[in-house]
C-alpha cells in the first residue's frame, strides 16, 4: 500500500505516481481511514472514446469540444500554460495527460488529476504522473503546488467557479498561481449541461446532465476577488487571435478572509 500524507512534498507525489497511478484506496490520511475514490465510467469517458463531441447547455447553447487535442501531444497553442510553470504543477481536470507529459518534458514536476477511468488509462499509456480522485476531495500535498492548472474548460467543473479556485487556492504554496483557460469575449454562465455526438444522438452516460460553467474574460476578475483571487497576467489580444484561446493567472490575494 502507498502510504501518502495531506502533507507531502509534491515532488515525492509525483515520484509515487510515475511508478503507478495513486488511487484514491491507495492514500492513508492522516486519520488512518482510506478516502473513497469515484468509480464507474464518467460523462465524459464518452468524449474521450470518440463517442461525443458537443457540450449542450441547457440554455440551449452548444459548446464544441477539442477532443483531438485533448488526445494529441501538447503544441504552441499550450505554449501560454506551459512557459508559466516552474514548479511543482498539479493539472486538474488532466484528461489524457498531454500537459503533464509536456511539463515533465520540460523537467518540471507535474501530477495530473481526473476522475475519468478512460483518460486515467490514456495517462498511464503516455507515462504521465496521475491521480485517480476528485478535484474537491482531499489530494496529496495541499497547499504545498507551486501553480494549479484549469484548462480546456475545466474552469467548469462542478458548476461553480468561484468554489473551484477557493479549492486551487487552498492548494497552492505561498506565490503559487492559478491557471486558467477562459472562453474568450463571454462573462459567466452556470447551470446544467450534457455531451451529445455530432449527430445529436445521446449515448448512454454521456446524456446525463450534470452541473457545469463557463467562464470569460469578462466575467473572471470578480469570479477570481470572489474566491480571494486577483489576476495577475492574462493573454495578449494578439495571442488570443493566433490561437483562438485566451488565459489568465490569478494569485491569492494578501488580505482576505481565511488566508
Amino acid at each position: 500500500m502507498t502510504s501518502l500524507s495531506p502533507m507531502t512534498q509534491p515532488f515525492a507525489v509525483v515520484d509515487a505516481a510515475r511508478e503507478r497511478p495513486v488511487c484514491p484506496a491507495d492514500v492513508v490520511w492522516d486519520e488512518g481511514v482510506p478516502d473513497a475514490g469515484p468509480g464507474g465510467p464518467t460523462v465524459f469517458d464518452a468524449a474521450l472514446a470518440g463517442r461525443s463531441h458537443r457540450l449542450v447547455r441547457a440554455d440551449g447553447v452548444v459548446l464544441p469540444l477539442a477532443v483531438q487535442r485533448w488526445q494529441d501531444d501538447a503544441d504552441d497553442d499550450d505554449g501560454w500554460l506551459l512557459e508559466r510553470c516552474h514548479g511543482a504543477t498539479l493539472d486538474l481536470g488532466c484528461g489524457p495527460g498531454r500537459l503533464v507529459v509536456a511539463l515533465a518534458d520540460r523537467g518540471v514536476p507535474a501530477l495530473g488529476v481526473d476522475v475519468s477511468v478512460r483518460a486515467i488509462e490514456r495517462c498511464l499509456e503516455r507515462g504521465a504522473a496521475v491521480l485517480h480522485q476528485d478535484a474537491f476531495d482531499r489530494l496529496p500535498g495541499e497547499g504545498r503546488w507551486e501553480h494549479v492548472v484549469l484548462a480546456d474548460g475545466n474552469i467548469g467543473i462542478g458548476g461553480d467557479p468561484v468554489a473551484l479556485l477557493r479549492r486551487c487556492r487552498d492548494l497552492l504554496a505561498r506565490d503559487g498561481t492559478v491557471l486558467v483557460e477562459l472562453e474568450p469575449d463571454v462573462g459567466l454562465w452556470q447551470g446544467a449541461a450534457h455531451l451529445v455526438s455530432d449527430d445529436g444522438q445521446v449515448d448512454g452516460l454521456a446524456g446525463t446532465w450534470f452541473p457545469w460553467a463557463v467562464l470569460g474574460a469578462d466575467a473572471v476578475d470578480e469570479v477570481a476577488h470572489a474566491a480571494g483571487l486577483r489576476v495577475t497576467e492574462r493573454s495578449s489580444p494578439e495571442d488570443i487571435v493566433a490561437t483562438g484561446r485566451s488565459f489568465c493567472a490569478l494569485r491569492a490575494c494578501e488580505h482576505f478572509p481565511g488566508l
